[in-house]
């Protein structure tokens, strides 16, 4: 099965290198390349990929809004942020975002393959130099915040119409995403907050304050 890969850096010697490196790899293919946010998203959107190779730091829209919204799209879709930065405040956010990897750029080349087949396989790569830290940094701050803080802001959307008594077919409808997104969503927020009925999520709503009375 060909994994099908989407490259988006502003930087052209960065996005051929890496671009080259990709299409040597057996059953890989690199199906578009963009230079910038708004790019991301459309390709994301028109091109369906598996992965997508997000670079963080880019002129207009940062890679970390265009994650957010991309995966506020395509909850499914798997996401390795590109980054020069190693510090433990950009991985924490952008996996609170829903990355599912973290790749410096100056890891050596044999990474790359063992990313795509770590999240292809539903897990969270991070490059070897940062996975100590960043683990730690991240178990340390997600125990000690509140499982809302946790929701990305279109889960928290989800969860508010769920709450107010929508159906999923109402919330695919009104936010303009598939019924299969949507059930994605309330899974995930199930998940986060340890609840498994749509009850609990309507209790927990009215007790924070998402929905009133």
């Amino acid at each position: 099965m060909t994994t099908r890969v989407v490259l988006v850096d502003d930087h052209q010697l960065v996005r051929a290198g890496i671009g080259a490196l990709l299409r040597e790899l057996p059953n890989v293919s690199v199906v578009g390349e963009g230079a910038d946010g708004e790019a991301a998203i459309l390709l994301a959107q028109t091109l369906a990929p598996d992965v997508l190779f997000l670079d963080l730091v880019m002129p207009g829209m940062s890679g970390l809004i265009a994650l957010e919204r991309i995966i506020g799209q395509q909850p499914d879709l798997k996401v390795i942020v590109l980054s020069m930065h190693s510090s433990e405040e950009h991985i924490v956010r952008a996996l609170q975002l829903g990355a599912s990897g973290y790749m410096l750029k100056d890891v050596a080349p044999d990474e790359l393959a063992l990313a795509l087949t770590a999240v292809m396989n539903g897990e969270t790569w991070l490059s070897s130099a940062i996975s100590r830290t960043a683990i730690a940094e991240y178990v340390g701050r997600t125990a000690s915040e509140s499982p809302l803080d946790t929701l990305t802001s279109r889960q928290r959307q989800v969860l508010k119409l769920i709450a107010e008594g929508h159906s999923t077919k109402d919330i695919s409808a009104q936010l303009e995403l598939s019924v299969k997104t949507i059930e994605t969503f309330r899974a995930q927020i199930m998940d986060r907050l340890a609840i498994h009925d749509v009850a609990g999520l309507v209790r927990y709503a009215i007790r924070h304050g998402i929905v009133p009375l």
